[in-house]
C-alpha cells in the first residue's frame, strides 16, 4: 500500500454501507464471532451484495472477523458471504491458517493481540515475535490488537504503541502488511501514522456513536488517514 490502508470493522447495517460508497475506503469487515456486532452468513451476503454495487468500480474487499471457527461455521458463512479475506483473532495455529488458506483459497489474516504488559516487561514483546516465525508463509498480513481476555480483541482500547516497530521488523521481513487495531479514533489515527507508518488501520468502536455505527465518525477517520 502507498497510503495507509482503512478497515471499517464490524458493518451490520446496509444503509450505513450505502452511505459510505463514495469513501476511499480499503477493507469491510464483518463480525462471525461473539461480540454485539456478530452477523451471520445470509446477512453477510446481503452487505456483500451492496459491496458488488460499489460506486467506484474497485469495491473494498470483504473481511470475514472469526475466532477458533469450527470448519461448520466457516463453510456456512462462505457458501453464503464469498469473502475475500478470513481474518482469525484466536489461538489458530499456523497449521490451521494454511488449511483454510489452501482451502478457500484467499488470504488470511492473523490477529495477534498485545499485551499491555508488555511494555514493563523487557524482552516479552520480542519473545511473542519470535513465536511469529512459524507463520511464515500461512498468513497474508499481521494485525496488532489489544489483547481482551474475554473476545481476544475488538476492547477499544490501545495498547502500548512503543510495541510496534518489534512486529513491524518482522511483518517487512517476510514481506507481508502491518496492520493495527485498538482504540483508533479519528483523533488519534494521524498520530499513530506519523509515527509508526504501519500499512493499514482498522477501525471499529472508534466510529461508532452509542454502538452503532456513525457516518460522520468512519468520514472523518477516513479522511484524516489518507491526508496522514
Amino acid at each position: 500500500m502507498n497510503k495507509t490502508g482503512v478497515k471499517i470493522c464490524g458493518l451490520q447495517s446496509v444503509e450505513v454501507l450505502k452511505s459510505m460508497v463514495n469513501l476511499p475506503v480499503d477493507y469491510i469487515g464483518f463480525v462471525f464471532a461473539d461480540s454485539k456486532r456478530r452477523i451471520d452468513g445470509a446477512h453477510a451476503g446481503e452487505l456483500l451484495r451492496v459491496l458488488d454495487e460499489w460506486a467506484s468500480g474497485s469495491r473494498p474487499r470483504s473481511v470475514g472477523v472469526f475466532v477458533n471457527p469450527d470448519d461448520a461455521l466457516l463453510n456456512d458463512v462462505m457458501e453464503k458471504a464469498p469473502l475475500d479475506v478470513i481474518q482469525l483473532h484466536g489461538q489458530e495455529s499456523p497449521q490451521r491458517c494454511r488449511e483454510l488458506k489452501e482451502h478457500f483459497g484467499i488470504q488470511v489474516f492473523k490477529a495477534w493481540s498485545v499485551h499491555n504488559q508488555e511494555q514493563t516487561v523487557k524482552g516479552q514483546a520480542e519473545r511473542r515475535a519470535d513465536e511469529l516465525e512459524a507463520y511464515v508463509g500461512t498468513i497474508d498480513a499481521l494485525l496488532l490488537d489489544t489483547y481482551d481476555p474475554l473476545y481476544g480483541g475488538g476492547s477499544g482500547k490501545t495498547f502500548a504503541w512503543d510495541r510496534i516497530p518489534i512486529y513491524q521488523a518482522w511483518t517487512h521481513q517476510h514481506g507481508i502488511p502491518l496492520f493495527v487495531a485498538g482504540g483508533l479514533t479519528a483523533d488519534n489515527a494521524e498520530k499513530l501514522i506519523s509515527e509508526y507508518h504501519p500499512d493499514g488501520l482498522d477501525v471499529s468502536s472508534g466510529v461508532e456513536t452509542n454502538g452503532v455505527k456513525d457516518i460522520a465518525k468512519i468520514t472523518a477517520f477516513v479522511e484524516r488517514v489518507k491526508q496522514a
